[in-house]
């Protein structure tokens, strides 16, 4: 159920069925108050669709900022920096190809009407990709160890983190002005989790509740999507990085100046694979992921429930966005990065990186998420979800492209 994101699958079915079923019903499941009409935090109503999204979804993040921070750590996929350039200007691609494409087909669908500024103000949707279903892709795509499905995640989660900015930036809320002084409270806590580290705390959840609630409490306060709040945070957790001096330690001895007997080589790596385990941020991720995993369910059934006769062109013009846009913007951008000396991962090629972006348009659980910010008007949000819904077609086509490109590990 965890492997295959079946939790998330089931909820986008389920919200799709009970919305064309009854969506009063559903509306009223989605904005139910938990703790009643006047319950309110920082000025916002507490009902279940504001627990998932702003709350649940800090966690979703974070995990997504655990990998990221490991694959750039020594040893990484993604280390020393310059191996991180070639995803980067993909991610540009990934978010420049898809809103040039939002543009150019909202104003052939809409051009010369009065709809078409409204429209467009959806263009941030599509920059958007699912990290757990473009993850999950990946890994049966390319074979679990392949560097792209590194080259992926890195992308996909700059893809989302741009988009969440693009969400403060472009789409504020309505109801409370941007305020960026609060952000003061954000860098608080990104200098506390900094302090906690100096002094080897070494228990996540410290980490998580102090310095990420500073963190959440800051992005509320300026109007700022909070489910940012621990991708500042958790790079701070003490991680593999310090695995490696616990290596040379167990094999070589504490230093010259008190030399110790050789330990055995496996012994070496045993005493490395459990300081490893051990790691803050490893166990953060641990004991957080089967939780997380399974709470999509919930994010995707509050998200993506939307009526089937809600599509028009703008379901059209969010899918093409996203498996047309993204595909041609990444491939460009990574390419154009190889020619100036920022080679793709090693493993890498021109093939695994169109595969690769085809996989980045699955832009499901974020794009969700980024059409509910960009348009209140259920005529156009709602076809926005639907094709933020259908762009997990991405997978059967990108399943595709990689047999008859023979991508996967051990593949010629």
């Amino acid at each position: 159920l965890q492997q295959f994101s079946i939790p998330l699958i089931i909820g986008v079915i389920a919200g799709l069925v009970i919305a064309n079923i009854d969506i009063h019903a559903y509306e009223d499941m989605v904005d139910f108050h938990i703790f009643g009409d006047n319950t309110k935090i920082f000025g916002k109503a507490v009902t279940v669709h504001f627990l998932v999204n702003e709350i649940f979804m800090v966690f979703f993040f974070g995990i997504a900022t655990k990998e990221i921070t490991e694959s750039v750590l020594p040893g990484g996929a993604l280390n020393p920096i310059p191996k991180a350039i070639n995803p980067l200007l993909g991610t540009l691609g990934g978010i420049l190809g898809p809103a040039g494409s939002f543009f150019l087909l909202a104003w052939i669908f809409y051009g010369g009407g009065s709809d078409l500024s409204t429209v467009a103000n959806g263009w941030g949707i599509p920059t958007a990709t699912d990290i757990a279903l473009a993850w999950l892709v990946a890994r049966v795509i390319f074979g679990a160890s392949h560097p792209a499905v590194n080259f992926l995640l890195l992308l996909a989660v700059a893809d989302d983190a741009i988009g969440l900015g693009i969400i403060a930036v472009f789409y504020p809320d309505p109801e409370h002005a941007v305020a960026p002084s609060w952000l003061l409270l954000v860098v608080a806590g990104m200098a506390a989790a900094y302090v906690m580290r100096r002094f080897h705390v070494s228990q996540w959840p410290v980490y998580i509740l102090i310095a990420g609630g500073l963190s959440w409490v800051g992005l509320v306060k300026s109007s700022i999507e909070p489910a940012l709040a621990l991708v500042v945070i958790v790079p701070f957790l003490p991680g593999p990085q310090t695995t490696h001096e616990t290596f040379e330690h167990a094999h070589h001895g504490a230093s010259d100046a008190t030399p110790t007997p050789v330990v055995p080589e496996e012994t070496a790596h045993e005493a490395l694979e459990l300081h490893y385990q051990h790691a803050p941020l490893n166990h953060f991720e641990h004991q957080l992921k089967l939780p997380v995993d399974f709470g999509l369910f919930f994010f995707a059934f509050m998200n993506a429930g939307v009526a089937f006769a809600s599509i028009t062109q703008v379901t059209f013009i969010v899918l093409i966005s996203l498996l047309v846009g993204k595909t041609v913007g990444i491939t460009l951008f990574s390419w154009i990065g190889t020619q100036f000396g920022f080679p793709l991962p090693e493993g890498m090629g021109v093939k695994h990186l169109f595969v690769a972006a085809i996989v980045a348009g699955l832009g499901l659980t974020v794009a969700l998420f980024v059409a509910g910010k960009a348009y209140e008007d259920p005529v156009f949000q709602d076809p926005a979800k639907m094709g933020a819904v259908l762009s997990a077609s991405a997978a059967a086509v990108a399943f595709i492209f990689g047999r008859l490109l023979r991508v996967k590990d051990g593949e010629d």
